[in-house]
């Protein structure tokens, strides 16, 4: 746990009792501070007050004696409209800040590596902890990733932490000036918290406030918008800029070209490793990832042969296109975390011949947009609510289904017509496109189950 020694004695209010909040009100009690906690959820009152924490109505109470209030990233406080709170921490000249900014204002000595994006940024912060761990170095994961980061120990001026960044994070961490930040790519979400398309990349760009050299912006240079942000801090010349592309040569950056990864940074174009040896890293979206992990750990000073070899012992993150197992030279790929078309479209585009599991609580965009990835779809299995909705989309584009509606029906008949039909790469993939709530708990209890259904099957059943 993070010692808070700067907030002793001064009262603290934490709106949001979730993980992180809840983790943040006791890091402030440990390090003796006066706790005012609120949710507008009973039940996070409920579990704060069982554990103790102080309950202060932030909607009511008088806030003329704090200075800081510890916001909950998930709880709007600008756009499409504040919560209540937030209107009145302001109008009483209250800071709102996240939980990592706390850190910061603590740990000011240790090394700090940001990564953000729209997508991969899970897998590539992982990544990134990874390689610093089998590198010998002192290291902390956490974030967005999950893991709330007062609860990680205090790294010191040998140690570094990790942090997967979100935007919503990213508005409230106001301290930070990263190391290596990292940009993997923007595409439109969240737009409503921001305002628009040009808040999103505004919160998304704030990952380089203040970086100067021997610093290191890494930005993953596939869309528009990370292009312009290259080239804007390219021709301010501040820090240390590599980019980094899925898609081909990037001068002065490292890049996946013709199945291998690629190192131009110092000017020579060396060919550093090949793609397919990194098994936990599939697909062109992962190419990305493992250029950008590749760029940050060298910049932090890890040498490349130890970055290589760490990446191909990762294990890949549960529930993201994990291989679960093979069985007779058929794949089982848990990509449960594909929770809407976008991130099913990163699984689609990867595999050869698929038997897709798919369904669930649909998102209001359904399938829309996986037009172009049906191709390699051998057979589908629909789950759960959108059943119906998805059959008939599949029926209008031709692809051939099966109503399963549950997830123990749909993987022994995926698993018996993949043996059944030994196609070269055969996959059965559960990548759902739908949330999980009419079926499971979470995406977590979704691929969990998928993977104890996997491991029941026999050997002969695919």
């Amino acid at each position: 746990m993070i010692d808070l020694f700067y907030m002793n004695g001064l009262p603290v209010a934490v709106m949001g009792l979730g993980k992180s909040g809840l983790a943040t009100a006791r890091a402030l009690m440990a390090s003796g501070a006066e706790v005012w906690a609120w949710d507008d959820n009973a039940a996070g009152r409920d579990k704060a007050r069982g554990e103790g924490i102080p309950l202060v109505d932030l909607t009511t109470a008088d806030l003329s004696e704090l200075t800081t209030m510890v916001w909950s990233p998930g709880i709007a406080h600008t756009h499409p409209r504040p919560h209540p709170v937030a209107v009145r921490a302001r109008a009483a000249g209250l800071e709102l800040v996240c939980d990592i900014e706390l850190l910061a204002r603590s740990e000011r000595d240790a090394a700090y590596v940001g990564i953000t994006g729209t997508n991969g940024k899970s897998t590539t912060t992982a990544l990134i902890g990874h390689i610093f761990a089998e590198a010998g170095r002192r290291v902390a994961v956490g974030g967005n990733l999950g893991t709330p980061v007062l609860t990680l120990p205090a790294m010191g001026s040998a140690g570094t932490y990790v942090l997967e960044m979100s935007s919503y994070q990213l508005e409230l961490t106001l301290s930070i000036t990263w190391d290596v930040a990292v940009l993997l790519n923007i595409t439109p979400d969240h737009l409503d918290r921001h305002g628009g398309m040009d808040g999103y990349v505004a919160a998304k760009r704030s990952i380089f406030h203040r970086q100067t050299r021997p610093r290191t912006a890494v930005i993953g240079v596939d869309d528009p918008q990370c292009r312009a942000i290259f080239e804007d801090l390219k021709a301010a010349g501040d820090q240390i800029i590599r980019p980094v592309s899925a898609t081909g040569r990037e001068p002065g950056g490292v890049y996946a070209l013709d199945g291998w990864l690629w190192d131009d940074t110092a000017g020579r174009h060396e060919r550093v490793a090949d793609l397919t040896a990194f098994r936990a890293l599939p697909g062109r979206h992962n190419h990305q990832n493992a250029a950008a992990a590749y760029a940050a750990c060298t910049a932090a000073g890890i040498p490349a042969a130890t970055v290589v070899a760490a990446m191909k012992s990762f294990p890949g993150l549960a529930h993201r296109q994990q291989l679960v197992r093979e069985i007779g030279g058929v794949r089982f790929v848990n990509d449960s975390k594909a929770t809407n078309a976008d991130a099913a479209e990163k699984a689609l585009a990867t595999y050869e011949a698929i038997y897709w599991i798919l369904g669930g609580q649909a998102k209001d965009t359904g399938l829309d947009g996986l037009e172009p990835h049906l191709g390699t779809v051998r057979h589908a299995f629909l789950i759960g609510e959108a059943q119906e909705r998805f059959a008939a989309w599949l029926d209008a584009r031709g692809v051939p289904y099966t109503r399963c509606g549950t997830l123990d029906v749909a993987v022994p008949r995926a698993a018996a017509m993949a043996a059944e039909e030994r196609r070269p790469g055969a996959t059965v993939l559960l990548s759902p496109a739908c949330a999980s709530w009419d079926q499971f708990a979470n995406f977590e209890a979704r691929g969990d189950a998928f993977i104890h259904l996997v491991h029941d099957l026999k050997d002969g059943a695919a």
